[in-house]
């Protein structure tokens, strides 16, 4: 990836300094409702879903019977209805999941991607940039943990304020019908708000160590492979009832191991999206998922490597008759 041009860079900065928005809606975004919502979103999910009540979020991730990733999910309860959205490549395989497993006599679901839009406001002052906007109160919003969220008016008015912890920063996913959001991105622009376009947006999440599927994870990946089971994603319970795709997480979970880890790697040069890494041996470890050029950190890239490479591991990626030095990283 090549350095960032001068918008991108102002954009990354006030990202970290300020605020700037990320526009989110492509993502997946489905709607639960009826008595037996949360029950069969809690029999498909590996995060203790069932539990929550209005106002709180959490992630899960949704599995096939032999334990490989979906989709890796947000799931907020909003009183009337449960919201679940994701990446839009993971959309339709959440979605044909849903058509086969849930009932909808007992849990009526609806895809409103379509129908609705989303724009998130990210950095340390966007709680107060939203503020200045919305009618919501700074406090309201800082005091929200990552996947809670509140609710502002009713109907076609209403838009959903979620606090996300996708990027490594603070950050608001706020969700409404698009005119509504089309007023707000409006608003923004106004007062002058930075665009973090996909470039910038996924620095931050690769910075972040946040996995995305398609690109870090897909139907062959365990969730404990890519590590949806550490802090800070936190989306599997280990405590809760029956789930597809269950035997397998919770085997690995008290009896075992996974044989490959998603892993950080940094260098003085970037590193090719897709090239093999090998040890220092010469063996073949694994492969770069994702690459980027951090602006703070140089080139850094996110793994996927054999369980036996340790943090602090040197390893070599081999592209075009070049090799490249890199350095093992937990990802954190």
């Amino acid at each position: 990836m090549n350095a960032l041009d001068i918008t991108q860079a102002r954009a990354w900065q006030a990202l970290h300094d300020h605020a700037a928005v990320i526009d989110r809606t492509a993502r997946m975004r489905m709607s639960f409702t009826g008595d037996k919502a949360r029950e069969s979103l809690g029999g498909l999910l590996t995060n203790d879903v069932a539990s929550l009540t209005k106002g709180r979020g959490m992630r899960a991730a949704a599995l096939t019977p032999k334990g490989r990733v979906i989709a890796l999910l947000r799931v907020m309860d909003r009183g009337d209805d449960v919201l679940v959205d994701c990446d839009a490549a993971a959309g339709a395989g959440f979605t044909e999941m849903i058509r086969k497993y849930v009932n909808p006599r007992l849990a009526r679901h609806t895809e409103i991607s379509a129908a609705t839009a989303c724009i998130g406001v990210y950095g340390p002052k966007s709680a107060e940039t939203l503020a200045n906007i919305l009618p919501v109160e700074t406090d309201s919003l800082t005091s929200l943990v990552p996947h809670h969220s509140l609710t502002l008016g009713e109907g076609e008015a209403a838009m959903t304020i979620v606090r996300s912890a996708d990027y490594g920063v603070v950050g608001f996913d706020c969700i409404a019908a698009p005119a509504r959001i089309a007023q707000l991105d409006e608003a923004l622009g106004a007062l002058g708000i930075a665009r973090a376009d996909d470039t910038v947006a996924t620095i931050a999440r690769v910075e972040a160590g946040i996995p995305q599927w398609g690109v870090e994870m897909d139907l062959e990946t365990i969730p404990q492979e890519a590590n949806l089971d550490r802090p800070g994603i936190d989306a599997i319970s280990f405590n809760k009832g029956c789930y597809t795709g269950q035997e397998v997480v919770v085997r690995i979970h008290f009896r075992g191991h996974v044989n490959r880890h998603l892993r950080r790697l940094t260098s003085s040069e970037p590193l090719p999206t897709g090239a093999p890494v090998f040890d220092a041996e010469g063996k073949e470890v694994g492969s770069v998922r994702s690459s980027v050029v951090s602006p703070t950190r140089g080139p850094i890239a996110v793994a996927m490597l054999r369980r036996e490479i340790a943090p602090a591991s040197d390893v070599v990626i081999r592209a075009d008759g070049r090799e490249i030095s890199a350095r093992c990283e937990e990802l954190s």
